[in-house]
């Protein structure tokens, strides 16, 4: 089974990029926020990793988006 859905990353890149941008954040202020690494937030918004359900119940909560709304902007787009 293919374990790598690049249209799912990418929408995931998309929605996380347009979401921080909307809230004011900078990658830098987003890491800190979520004590991740800016290299990862990067990594994450470049399509080259996939978040974890912990990583992503931290950066829906510092974008103070429930985790169904950000599922939901990502099967939007």
């Amino acid at each position: 089974m293919e374990r790598r859905n690049e249209r799912l990353i990418s929408s995931f890149a998309t929605a996380l990029r347009r979401r921080r941008k909307a809230a004011g954040l900078s990658q830098e202020e987003l890491a800190f926020k979520t004590d991740l690494s800016t290299s990862y937030i990067s990594l994450l918004e470049t399509k080259n990793r996939q978040p974890t359900l912990t990583v992503l119940a931290a950066i829906c909560e510092q974008l103070d988006v429930s985790m169904g709304d950000f599922i939901t902007d990502i099967e939007s787009t």
